[in-house]
């Protein structure tokens, strides 16, 4: 099967790839947990992310907004022990504060859909020089993201998760996934 130029062959990556990657979300757990999740991606590789995805189900309460919103100080600085997860004091809290500010909205759902028409966008990029790591929707989204109070929500972040959510498509016109998303 061809696949988009980033997925290496990793077993989980290509099952990523094939069944996760640019499939639209509208569940809100979904969406809550892929948002944060991309912000602990953030300077890392996102196969490093993905294989602690499991981990941090465990330890995130399953990505429970209303259990992450009232986590303490104290629950934080015990995660920072935790091998499992990558270990970043200011990720971790940004996990409570994005609970918190997800709480807030009347429908995040819509808000995260609105920055491209409620409908997925689809792209059609030839391969890697192609695919930008930011657009104009994506820095609608971090801003207002920021504005409602979450953080490690940068235009990047946001587009990356974007992609994943199914938000825009971008697999490239070379992988299968692009021809089978496409064809109707």
């Amino acid at each position: 099967m061809a696949r988009c130029f980033w997925c290496n062959d990793d077993p989980l990556y290509i099952a990523y790839h094939d069944t996760e990657w640019g499939v639209p979300l509208r569940d809100p757990a979904a969406l809550f947990e892929l948002l944060l999740l991309e912000g602990f991606q953030a300077g890392l590789s996102w196969i490093t992310v993905l294989k602690k995805r499991q981990r941090y189900r465990e330890v995130l309460f399953g990505f429970d907004p209303k259990r992450l919103a009232v986590m303490s100080d104290e629950e934080i600085e015990k995660l920072m022990q935790d091998p499992g997860i990558v270990r970043n004091l200011l990720k971790l809290k940004a996990a409570r504060t994005n609970a918190q500010a997800w709480l807030r909205q009347e429908d995040p759902v819509a808000l995260l859909w609105s920055f491209v028409g409620g409908k997925p966008k689809v792209n059609h990029f030839s391969g890697r020089g192609d695919v930008p790591a930011v657009t104009a929707e994506a820095e609608a989204m971090s801003r207002a993201l920021k504005k409602a109070g979450f953080t490690f929500v940068g235009p990047t972040i946001c587009y990356a998760f974007m992609q994943a959510s199914g938000m825009v498509m971008d697999h490239t016109t070379d992988c299968d996934r692009y021809r089978e998303l496409t064809s109707g």
